[in-house]
């Protein structure tokens, strides 16, 4: 605090000492300050100290909604009350709560047409699925969008339906959908089963059978992970009208429906289901923690910075996952982004726009706590926000970067806004001078981080994201990330870096112009 106090007054005897533009006859004091000065609030010492708190084996990996998760929060609620940055929700809280519930794996049996599947081999699921039905709709991709539908002329309440994924595709080899040689979202395996679901749901389905070939080895391997720890799926709470999905095999798919690969169109087949699928369901409490400083001049406009708060908790053999690089490195470096904009704005020298401090919950566990904000309950609105900053993992050096260190991946900038990626560059070559990395920047790169934090919440909503990230290592999710590891001078410039652009994004005159869009 006593640096606080100092740096203000440095501050200040700085914005005394103005410049003169001259234009003719005429002498223009200008009060702009240069933002090195606020972010020289942000030291290594200082994110070395927070983070030998916040990946302390006393808050035991922050597990999601466990009471080191809840320290975790609390530190993070405690660091901005002793900065004087308030809540951004308008009830003054901190804490934006977040409704999950554990699922653990369903029992029972599912048979069709009288054969019963073998649960783990031949389907997988998530949640309940109850009842007798003797018929079945073929509902093509499951698709319902302004360009396509596989709903037309259809009622499917209280229906079962068999979807594949994928989408459709014109003559010209074009998607339908999107129009061009881009796929949409209901291609992306990240997205498109829950796009399925909403539809269903909306529409009054039971339950989903979803056949993806491509992908069922990857949901196999997850259940299989998820059966030998004796731990379930946390989820959003729901509330009974959301359809049961059912992952299914290509020979059970071709067993239910032989004729699969010749369909062209939606089919009503006569079906005999007979599923006794039972399921517990636990709420867990959790909460993002979002704090703001309101813009000068525009401040119905929004940056957005996150980070995610949580971990992996506790190993089986008691060890602790500290998860240092992960995410504390992005926590503690948000803590510190928040008191450079704070100093400028004590001394009246900004953002304009509005700044939001955003860490999330349940990022480990499916990205929950940055879904929550942005497709359930968004503090601000969407279409007010002009860009997410995401920090991921930003405290470490990749192996294959190793003698070479000064580097940090980007993730996404050039995604929706070439004019965002533009900045970004300038910023860096100005401030920081960071090598950016676009190694991992493309969305078919087999590792998926596009997919993988929190900002791509933000991008499938057509909010210019940049991911800020230093890449995996052989402590990733293992009781070796721990505070010692950590490169606190590279940690310290990666973390002016998202300061630097985040400035210029929140004090340009005109918001990041978004020159592509997702479906």
């Amino acid at each position: 605090m006593i640096k606080y106090f100092y740096l203000i007054g440095l501050v200040l005897v700085a914005g005394c000492n103005t410049t003169q533009k001259t234009t003719g006859e005429t002498a223009t004091p200008t009060n702009s300050m240069d933002p090195s000065v606020y972010a020289s609030t942000i030291t290594e010492q200082e994110l070395k100290d927070h983070l030998y708190t916040y990946a302390s084996d006393e808050f035991e990996g922050r597990e999601t909604g466990t009471e080191g998760q809840k320290m975790a929060v609390n530190y993070i609620r405690q660091n901005y009350m002793d900065l004087g940055i308030p809540a951004a929700q308008t009830n003054g809280d901190y804490f934006q709560n977040v409704p999950l519930e554990m699922a653990k794996l369903p029992k029972g049996s599912l048979s069709v047409n009288g054969k019963t599947y073998v649960f783990g081999e031949d389907f997988i699921t998530f949640s309940a699925f109850e009842g007798s039905y003797d018929e079945m709709i073929y509902a093509g991709f499951g698709i319902e969008d302004p360009e396509y539908s596989d709903f037309q002329g259809m009622d499917v309440k209280g229906k079962v339906l068999l979807v594949k994924a994928g989408e459709p595709i014109n003559e010209d080899g074009t998607y339908k959908i999107s129009g061009t040689n881009k796929s949409s979202a209901w291609s992306n395996m990240s997205e498109a089963p829950g796009k399925r679901l909403e539809v269903a749901k909306a529409k009054g389905a039971k339950a989903i059978f979803y056949l993806d070939v491509d992908n069922y080895n990857r949901y196999e391997r997850y259940y299989q992970r998820t059966k030998r720890n004796d731990s379930g799926r946390l989820g959003f709470e729901d509330d009974g009208t959301t359809p049961s999905l059912i992952l299914i095999s290509e020979k059970m798919a071709k067993e239910m429906l032989p004729e699969l690969n010749e369909l062209r169109s939606s089919v009503i087949r006569q079906t005999d289901i007979a599923a006794s699928l039972l399921s517990t369901n636990e709420p867990i409490s959790t909460e993002n923690v979002v704090a703001f400083i309101e813009g000068s001049e525009k401040p119905e406009e929004y940056v957005v910075i996150s980070a995610h708060l949580d971990h992996i908790g506790v190993s089986k053999d008691g060890s602790v996952n500290n998860g240092a690089d992960d995410d504390g490195s992005g926590t503690v470096a948000l803590l510190e982004i928040a008191e450079a904009f704070k100093l400028a704005n004590k001394v009246g020298r900004g953002p304009k726009r509005s700044v939001v401090f955003l860490h999330v919950t349940g990022e480990e566990k499916g990205l929950l706590g940055s879904r929550y904000y942005t497709d359930y309950d968004p503090i601000f609105p969407l279409d007010k926000t002009v860009v997410n900053l995401n920090i991921d993992m930003i405290g470490r050096i990749d192996p294959k970067r190793e003698g070479n260190r000064n580097y940090v991946y980007l993730i996404g900038s050039d995604k929706l806004s070439s004019d965002l990626h533009e900045l970004s560059e300038e910023i860096n070559e100005k401030y920081t001078n960071i090598e950016l990395d676009y190694s991992y920047n493309d969305e078919n790169d087999p590792n998926r981080f596009y997919y993988r934090s929190d900002h791509y919440n933000f991008a499938k909503n057509n909010i210019p994201i940049i991911f800020y990230f230093n890449g995996t290592h052989d402590d990733y999710h293992r009781p070796g990330d721990t505070p010692d590891k950590i490169n606190y001078d590279l940690l310290t410039n990666r973390a002016k870096l998202v300061f630097y652009t985040a400035w210029a994004v929140a004090n340009r005159s005109e918001r990041v112009l978004v020159d592509n869009t997702s479906k």
